[in-house]
């Protein structure tokens, strides 16, 4: 099992791999920046930048995963945010690049009540632009479900479907998987049938192989709310039969799975990641 949680990126950027290896995490999830501000240049020193690098590498974490700006909307119909948001991607890839993160997780964006179809093909013009302007990194880009509330795009598998048969270069798209985001936009986790019908339509729609990461989170709303609330590992909706399914689940047990839940004290993180390892058969 390769297991991790999101990491706050408070302080010095290097200093997330100490509270990840303090924790015992395999690997870890961070924000590189303030996910609710537009960036202003480069905003990690190089000095910071070198010393993220030895710790991981000390530390032995990997792979680490770096979620993209909330404030980034590659479907948005306003030109000047879908520019905004191009550009600002470009610059979070290539910051990822010198940190030697593996992979950008992001949000689909929301469409802003135009069209589904609409906001799909804005996507995929973003996209192809990101990955051509950065042809030279290695840094992967995932593709994240959503919980499907107001007029975000990603809550059916069908919708990456269409995205990844539109971006012209691949090799670098993949999945990031959020037990809770489905459970909420209408897949039932909790049943053995409701998880079988999932990886079912993922390997139609996609394939389970280009599943890289396991946002590992119990959801705190009821089946197909469409609130986008995650819980403690068994203690939401989705609970400790349906989380232990999805743990041990063969075509999951290799895949990186990062704890987003709540923070409730200083010791939630270590909480559920020693339930997880329970779990874990």
């Amino acid at each position: 099992m390769i297991l991790g949680v999101h990491v706050s990126g408070a302080g010095k950027i290097y200093q997330a791999l100490d509270i990840a290896h303090s924790l015992g995490c395999d690997t870890m999830q961070i924000f590189s920046r303030s996910p609710q501000t537009w960036r202003r240049g480069s905003q990690i020193a190089p000095e910071d930048i070198k010393e993220f690098i030895r710790r991981r590498k000390k530390y032995k974490i990997n792979p680490v995963f770096i979620h993209i700006s909330y404030l980034i909307n590659l479907a948005s119909p306003d030109r000047r945010l879908y520019h905004g948001s191009i550009q600002a991607y470009i610059e979070d890839i290539l910051e990822a690049e010198k940190l030697g993160a593996d992979y950008i997780v992001t949000h689909m964006g929301s469409h802003k009540e135009t069209s589904e179809d609409a906001g799909i093909k804005r996507l995929i013009e973003a996209l192809n632009i990101i990955i051509e302007k950065t042809k030279d990194s290695k840094v992967g880009i995932l593709l994240e479900n959503t919980s499907g509330s107001g007029s975000w795009l990603g809550y059916r598998f069908y919708h990456q479907h269409k995205i990844i048969k539109g971006i012209k270069e691949k090799s670098r798209v993949g999945l990031c998987l959020d037990t809770a985001h489905a459970y909420l936009a209408g897949y039932d986790l909790a049943t053995k049938d409701g998880l079988d019908n999932m990886v079912d339509e993922i390997d139609e729609m996609v394939g389970t192989k280009l599943i890289k990461l396991i946002h590992l989170n119990d959801a705190a709303g009821p089946l197909g709310c469409h609130h986008d609330r995650h819980d403690h590992i068994g203690g939401g909706h989705i609970g400790v039969a349906g989380m232990k399914r999805i743990i041990n689940h063969p075509k999951f047990k290799k895949i990186p799975m990062i704890l987003e839940t709540p923070k409730s004290t200083a010791d939630s993180d270590k909480e559920n990641l020693v339930l997880v390892r329970k779990m874990g058969r």
